[in-house]
């Protein structure tokens, strides 16, 4: 999925493969300052992808060119195959987006505001809005609030009606930016439910957010921003595997109350890099045909011999099993930079 370094276009499926493509996508502000630098990414699509960074890394300028409310000093950008923004008035009504936070109209009801939405549509039939409108606010949880004026509305309902705006007709394409901002733990997981649904519909969903644990939650695939370049894009599987052990196990990890014995024996079964934590042995696991000093003179072939043989050597072990590396080791693994959420 990562885009080829051996030239242009080289091993890329046709450009229709692609929900989003941008090839050398660049925005630089008054004295030169980059806050894109060279982007290359390729959303795949039908995909949930994640676009993950720092608050301030670039994300946002991004989508602002893509949905060409920005102009890029150099590059290119395709959104479901079209060039942007040339092919803007056939590609955006393709295309659901929330940027930024929805502009809402304070005065106006949230279903007001729907149906103003609604009405700047070209393409929507008049004589079927009502019920567009009150499908899309059920779809985000606001049904029972629509006639409450958006000024009243929370940071977090606001959120809920731009996404409901988005929603108003079947989309290619939903661009999120921050769609979780301002929600409670609750209204989270209900608009992770929504985007996987719509995914599941046919809709490819870019989902930009500083929150890694909602990347990894709901995404199939992923890219990694710093400082306005693109650092890894793949499947959050593939990116994943890019910190762990060799030879792609994870890292190994027990707990047991013995662990200087634990630790002895894990290395004389060539387990490496091994470390004591408290009551965790953590340390990464060998290659299945690696030779061994342990006292069969061979490679434990499962994570069970290992176990076994750790039992058998009088450890007492409480817990046993292998650690899947987050997206935060796959960002501080990549930069040698720690994740600061506030930006």
């Amino acid at each position: 999925m990562r885009p080829p370094a051996d030239g242009p276009g080289a091993g890329r499926p046709p450009a229709g493969d692609w929900a989003i493509e941008t090839r050398g996508l660049t925005k630089a502000y008054r004295g030169g300052r980059l806050a894109v630098d060279g982007l290359d990414l390729a959303v795949p699509r039908g995909s949930i992808f994640g676009f993950l960074g720092p608050n301030g890394c670039g994300k946002t300028t991004t989508i602002r060119m893509l949905m060409g409310l920005i102009e890029a000093t150099a590059g290119h950008a395709r959104v479901l195959g079209q060039p942007m923004p040339a092919a803007g008035r056939r590609v955006l009504p393709e295309v659901g987006a929330l940027i930024e936070g929805p502009a809402l109209y304070g005065f106006l009801s949230g279903r007001d505001n729907l149906r103003r939405f609604d009405a700047a549509d070209p393409a929507a039939d008049p004589r079927t809005r009502g019920a567009r409108v009150g499908r899309a606010l059920e779809r985000v949880g606001l049904a029972a609030v629509a006639g409450k004026k958006a000024r009243a509305y929370s940071l977090g309902m606001k959120q809920r009606l731009g996404l409901a705006a988005a929603l108003l007709r079947p989309r290619e394409l939903l661009v999120l930016d921050e769609p979780t901002n301002g929600l409670d733990p609750q209204g989270m997981r209900e608009i992770r439910a929504l985007v996987r649904e719509l995914a599941a519909d046919g809709t490819t969903v870019f989902l930009s957010s500083h929150l890694l644990d909602e990347i990894e939650q709901v995404c199939t695939h992923a890219a990694v921003m710093a400082r306005g370049r693109l650092i890894t894009q793949g499947t959050v599987a593939d990116l994943s595997a890019t910190v762990l052990g060799p030879h792609g196990h994870g890292r190994l990890t027990v707990t047991t109350p013995d662990t200087a014995d634990a630790a002895r024996v894990l290395k004389e079964l060539g387990v490496s890099g091994v470390e004591i934590t408290d009551d965790r042995v953590t340390g990464e696991l060998p290659a299945p045909d690696a030779p061994m000093g342990g006292p069969d003179g061979g490679a434990p072939r499962e994570l069970a011999d290992l176990n076994a043989a750790l039992v058998h050597a009088g450890v007492r072990v409480r817990g046993f099993g292998t650690e899947r590396a987050s997206l935060e080791d796959v960002f501080v693994s990549l930069t040698g930079e720690g994740f600061d959420v506030a930006g």
